[in-house]
């Protein structure tokens, strides 16, 4: 190695000067392999900076040859074992997961960024080179935040792999704030791929969430009835053996399936359930158009009392009486209200809601009250609620006591929403899962988006049951399920609890659907990610040369049809099994593919993206969009977006009176 090396790598022409931040040790062994030089990051102070001034040549030529003072000259000493060479081609292979406890988000990120930079191996070129370029401008930056990043720096870097400003897709308020807009740009029911969702913190959209639990709450009531057999008590389904997990402090709602001699009759509860749904069908059905009909959730029964004799019902199996005249009243409504609610087919009939905090991930957060010290009343917070993190709750004062813990929080600060849980999932060998789907954006003015077509299954650890809602029986996230490896729902299960998409479609052929991933599945998740693109790109920061690479979390319905829970900015790439280890090192290969080999060559190949849309003509005040050509036939129906300057927003209303005939 020699000047006229090194000021080739440096030079405009072929500048390749790289920086990770965070645990990425496949990314630099691909840049590296690449002939990429590395501008290493201290280990304190983990913040790229702008270096004051530039280094000499001299005094590079000097340090290149192995001259100057042995003190402040001298090259920094390998930090043991050797690296793989520019040229090596070893087959990748992501370091074994480590198996430590974390305190938090920070801590555990910059904790896993110390141990991947200082157990790395490295050679003496490698660390050569990267002390010559410290007053370098890196070309590309791969980083687990952009607010390790100097502000100053940042716009001078070529290639990012962060976006500013996801608020708007990458948190649960901010998703479910934009899909609130989608039919601003799109004629598609959100209703058909994303569960309900409310932002607790706003009072209008708390209101709508009573109304809908209500509602809902009516409509369990008539499932539940449908199961009554003669005069015996309704059940859903037989509570398992206790099991309880140990440290476990999540309530579970186990429902017997004999009722109590002394329980009582609740003779009018399913007349008034049919009530409130015939009501209720007559504004879907909008017979209420020449007519100020009021909401049924509001005037048309007793709320309060309905919903307590329905937890009696449904939690502690009081009987109801039901003649076969409602019998058939109640299968007629509910195949009414299938035609009109796409998603009745997940409600069930236990009314099951859950709560998550707005703007955490892997299932964190923690809930006010915890413990009755932050909260004013919280000794009588349900031990649900007390509990950090997600929540499932099936009674609405649970709901409305955590709402009320904050009541001089900010009006434009909402720490939690709720969400319709999804009853009737696709489960595996009994136990629940979702799916991990990957995609890459490359441009958001136009919109350019890549699909990956491999992905991973995560399973809970217990098996999928209404009866007890804690996490290890409805949480899918590998950093929830870890707490309990020692758990396995079902010897068919793998004891990593991970699945790829190969092992699932083989799953489906046993089924005898082998035709419902690429017919069914695929397609639904690939509509459900263009539609948040679209009714989020004009919130979120464009820049010109970055890209992100996103995670989309969808459960599966009994009808195979795809449900999109949440997307994740930073998907981790910590392997925890033997299939992420290998998906995550190729997805990681085949994004360096996409964003940089390609520049130079369009026709390289990409691994396994594929194109998933592209706008064209957006700068000539035309957009078209446009996807390659394939064999099969087309996945969804793209739709060329709308094209307006109205500022779209929650705050739209129209003012005036009504006009009648003299």
């Amino acid at each position: 190695l020699g000047w006229g090396r090194l000021s080739s790598l440096l030079s405009p022409q072929e500048k390749k000067i790289f920086a990770v931040q965070g645990p990425y040790p496949i990314i630099r062994h691909l840049l590296r392999a690449r002939g990429w030089v590395e501008r290493k990051l201290p280990h304190k102070n983990r913040q790229l900076k702008q270096q004051p001034g530039d280094q000499k040549k001299q005094q590079l030529e000097k340090r290149v040859g192995g001259g100057g003072d042995k003190q402040g000259e001298a090259v920094p000493n390998p930090r043991g074992g050797a690296q793989p060479s520019l040229g090596t081609r070893e087959p990748l292979q992501h370091p074994r997961p480590r198996d430590k406890k974390n305190k938090g988000e920070r801590e555990d990120e910059d904790k896993k960024e110390d141990q991947e930079q200082c157990s790395e191996n490295s050679d003496d070129i490698h660390d050569l080179m990267s002390y010559l370029v410290q007053d370098q401008v890196p070309n590309f930056l791969w980083t687990i935040r952009l607010s390790n990043v100097d502000q100053e720096l940042l716009p001078r870097i070529e290639v990012v792999n962060r976006f500013p400003r996801l608020y708007a897709l990458c948190t649960k308020e901010g998703l479910c704030q934009s899909l609130q807009n989608l039919t601003w740009f799109e004629q598609v029911d959100i209703n058909t791929f994303f569960p309900r969702c409310y932002r607790l913190g706003f009072t209008g959209e708390q209101e709508a969430f009573i109304e809908d639990f209500r509602l809902t709450a009516a409509r369990s009531l008539l499932k539940l009835a449908l199961q009554k057999v003669r005069d015996r008590p309704v059940g859903t389904e037989q509570p398992p053996k206790s099991d309880k997990v140990p440290g476990e402090t999540h309530v579970s709602h186990p429902m017997p399936s004999t009722a109590r001699p002394c329980s009582p009759l609740y003779l009018q509860l399913v007349e008034e359930a049919l009530e409130v749904c015939e009501q209720h069908l007559g504004i879907l059905e909008h017979q209420d158009i020449d007519r100020n009909t009021p909401s049924p959730s509001r005037t048309c029964i007793a709320w309060d009392r309905f919903l307590q004799e329905f937890y009696h019902v449904t939690h502690e199996g009081s009987r109801l009486v039901l003649s076969r005249e409602q019998r058939e009243q109640c299968q007629d409504v509910l195949q009414r209200l299938e035609e009109q609610l796409p998603q009745l087919g997940i409600e069930g009939n236990r009314n099951i809601w859950i709560l998550k905090p707005s703007a955490k991930s892997r299932g964190r957060g923690k809930a006010r009250g915890s413990m009755g010290h932050t909260h004013p009343h919280g000794e009588g917070i349900s031990p649900s609620l007390r509990c950090p993190g997600i929540v499932c709750t099936t009674r609405l004062e649970e709901v409305l006591e955590l709402t009320q813990s904050r009541p001089g929080s900010s009006a434009r600060v909402c720490e939690w929403v709720v969400q319709k849980y999804m009853e009737r999932p696709l489960t595996i060998f009994g136990t629940k899962f979702d799916i991990r789907q990957w995609f890459v954006v490359t441009d958001w003015k136009p919109l350019t988006v890549w699909f990956y077509r491999d992905c991973y299954l995560r399973f809970c650890s217990r098996p999928f049951s209404l009866c007890h809602l804690e996490p290890a029986r409805h949480l899918c996230n590998v950093s929830i399920q870890k707490k309990y490896k020692t758990l396995q729902p079902d010897p068919r299960v793998p004891p990593d609890k991970i699945w790829s998409n190969t092992q699932f479609q083989a799953h489906l052929a046993q089924l005898g659907r082998a035709d419902a991933w690429q017919q069914v599945i695929v397609p639904g998740m690939k509509a459900a990610i263009l539609n948040a693109l679209r009714c989020t790109r004009d919130h979120v920061g464009s820049r010109k040369g970055s890209f992100e690479l996103f995670g989309a979390d969808f459960l599966i319905g009994k009808n195979f049809q795809p449900w999109l829970l949440e997307i994740n900015s930073c998907p981790t790439m910590s392997p925890s099994s033997a299939v992420t280890r290998r998906l995550c090192a190729n997805v990681q290969q085949d994004t360096l593919r996409l964003v940089l080999d390609r520049k130079d060559n369009p026709t390289c190949s990409i691994g396994a993206f594929e194109l998933l849309y592209r706008e064209v003509g957006w700068a000539l005040g035309t957009v078209t969009p446009w996807a390659p050509r394939t064999s099969t036939t087309p996945c969804i129906s793209l739709q060329p977006p709308v094209s307006s300057c109205l500022s779209v927003g929650l705050e739209l209303e129209v003012t005036g009176c009504s006009l009648k005939n003299p």
